[in-house]
């Protein structure tokens, strides 16, 4: 038996995400779809695993149930309102689903927030766990009615990668309207099949993710490109992902059995910790910190802390534990905690620790960013 094999025989606890393009059509949700996703989960729960399923589609529902209406939603007020309306009707279609297989399901409504601090982070888990040891499949999607655009995942896709880590899961599964990742670029050749496996999806250099990627759906957020980063920040944290047809009949079923269909993204070799993994995208970076080449070799191939000598330039502006990149000229390093604001690191940049001292006074860090701080080749 190969590794996907092993992997989906013995996976225990199971995030599957699944999108707008999957679970809606132009006269509103597919629920002939949704129904048999349902069928699916509700067999992988009686095999004794846990599901958490993060699903798409109250904005494509809520826009299906105002046609005809002549209402026009626009920019973030119209997208929010438009959630507002769909993710009850989303919501009635899953409980009913559910019931009919005599299981019950729980809405989880999550901003960036929500996990961003340390203290919500671990009261959402408990939450989680809780549902998933009663057998009860949280239903998770981003609270679009009140997030404003700093605390937004992005979309689904992101926020599946970030519960990987909250509820401990060690199996990804992504539903697409897609046979899976294309050996090339639909929009610019025949795409012909899907790759049966992605290895070292963590190595930039070595996978192309651009020409791998095509347009994103009409009614999504994400695409290709948004899925392959998802699952690089899986692969990361050692949870293999697999990208499958959603709307194939059964497809989870036909995986499980030993069908291969879709792609296989293996996790790396060596993985984060779930402390780095929560502190690396829990927010967007807020800058960026150049550095030079040597700093560049100290961080990756000796795992050194950033020292401020190594630093070239920075942009943005920021305060001290702010999130930020770290490049070397057009290459992104890794992302980190920043001790010092951008105004700080701008005077104190190429020097030394007892120029430093001099600047800023004895009551500095040695470290611009700590390497206990800091996440190398991070999918932001």
């Amino acid at each position: 038996m190969d590794d996907r094999g092993k992997t989906l025989a013995s996976a225990r606890t199971i995030v599957v995400k699944v999108g707008s393009a999957v679970l809606t059509t132009r006269q509103g949700l597919h629920l002939s779809v949704l129904y048999n996703l349902v069928e699916q989960l509700a067999r992988l729960a009686a095999s004794g695993r846990r599901v958490c399923l993060v699903s798409s589609g109250a904005v494509a529902a809520g826009r299906t149930a105002l046609a005809g209406r002549g209402c026009t939603a626009e920019g973030m007020s119209g997208k929010q309102a438009l959630a507002a309306i769909g993710q009850g009707r989303l919501m009635r279609e899953y409980e009913h689903a559910f019931a009919a297989q005599g299981m019950v399901c729980a809405q989880v409504l999550l901003t960036r927030d929500d996990l961003r601090s340390r203290t919500r982070f671990l009261n959402a888990r408990n939450t989680f766990m809780q549902l998933l040891d009663w057998g009860v499949v949280p239903i998770v999607n981003e609270n679009d009615t009140v997030a404003v655009q700093e605390l937004k995942f992005g979309d689904n896709d992101q926020l599946a990668s970030l519960l990987l880590n909250l509820v401990e899961a060690d199996l990804y599964i992504n539903l697409t309207s897609a046979d899976g990742v294309l050996a090339v670029n639909p929009e610019k050749a025949a795409p012909g099949e899907p790759l049966p496996f992605l290895e070292r999806i963590d190595d930039i250099a070595h996978l192309d993710i651009e020409a791998l990627c095509g347009a994103k759906t009409s009614v999504g957020t994400g695409g290709m490109q948004s899925k392959l980063m998802a699952a690089r920040r899986a692969a990361q944290l050692g949870v293999p992902t697999l990208i499958l047809p959603g709307r194939r009949a059964d497809i989870l079923d036909r995986a499980f059995a030993g069908e291969k269909a879709g792609t296989w993204v293996r996790p790396c070799e060596h993985t984060v910790s779930r402390r780095k993994y929560w502190m690396a995208y829990q927010s967007d970076p807020q800058g960026t910190v150049f550095v030079d080449e040597g700093a560049a070799r100290a961080l990756e191939e000796k795992g050194g802390s950033l020292l401020p000598g190594g630093i070239r330039d920075v942009e943005g502006s920021f305060e001290p534990g702010a999130m930020v990149l770290v490049a070397c000229g057009d290459t992104q390093i890794g992302v980190g905690l920043s001790n010092y604001s951008s105004e700080e690191i701008r005077r104190i940049k190429g020097l030394k620790r007892v120029e430093v001292a001099e600047i800023l006074g004895d009551a500095h860090y040695p470290e611009v960013i700590h390497r206990d701080n800091l996440l190398l080749h991070a999918a932001v």
